[in-house]
Formats: structure tokens, C-alpha cells, sequence
């Protein structure tokens, strides 16, 4: 579920090479996601680092992500006594 997410939005990723020689990446849908490295494959994996990060926080903070929803079965939660 997670995975799946992170992977649908890195395909809509967008990386410029920049004059100073380095990469920059972004994920235009999702706003304040994006990553620098000194070459393409370094932004790759920062831009997912910090896109996993965004969704962990998100979900921390019980905040809505659209195109992402948690499916939890509500009897699991109920406490036996």
C-alpha cells in the first residue's frame, strides 16, 4: 500500500539538471516534495527518501493524502477482555 503509492507518484517526478552541475526533483502533485543531488541517481533515491518521509509524517499526523487511503479492519482494534 505504501510502496505502491510512492512508486505511482515517482513516475510523475520531474528532475532538472541544474548549471552548477547538480540534479534537482520534484513531484509537481505533491507540494513542498522534492530533492537535490550531485547526479540523477542520488536525487532518485533523496526524492523517495523524502516523499516516504512526507507520507510517514502525514500519516502520523492523521492528515488526509489524496490517492492514498489506509484500510484498517476496525475489529482488530476492539480489545478483548
Amino acid at each position: 500500500m505504501l510502496n505502491e503509492y510512492v512508486e505511482r507518484k515517482l513516475k510523475e517526478a520531474k528532475y532538472k539538471f541544474l548549471k552548477n552541475g547538480s540534479y534537482f526533483g520534484e513531484i509537481p502533485s505533491v507540494r513542498g516534495v522534492w530533492a537535490s543531488a550531485r547526479n540523477l541517481e542520488d536525487c532518485r533515491k533523496e526524492l523517495r527518501g523524502v516523499l516516504e518521509d512526507w507520507l510517514l509524517l502525514k500519516i502520523r499526523d492523521r492528515e488526509r493524502v489524496q490517492g492514498f487511503e489506509i484500510k484498517v479492519d476496525r475489529r482488530e482494534l476492539v480489545r478483548h477482555a
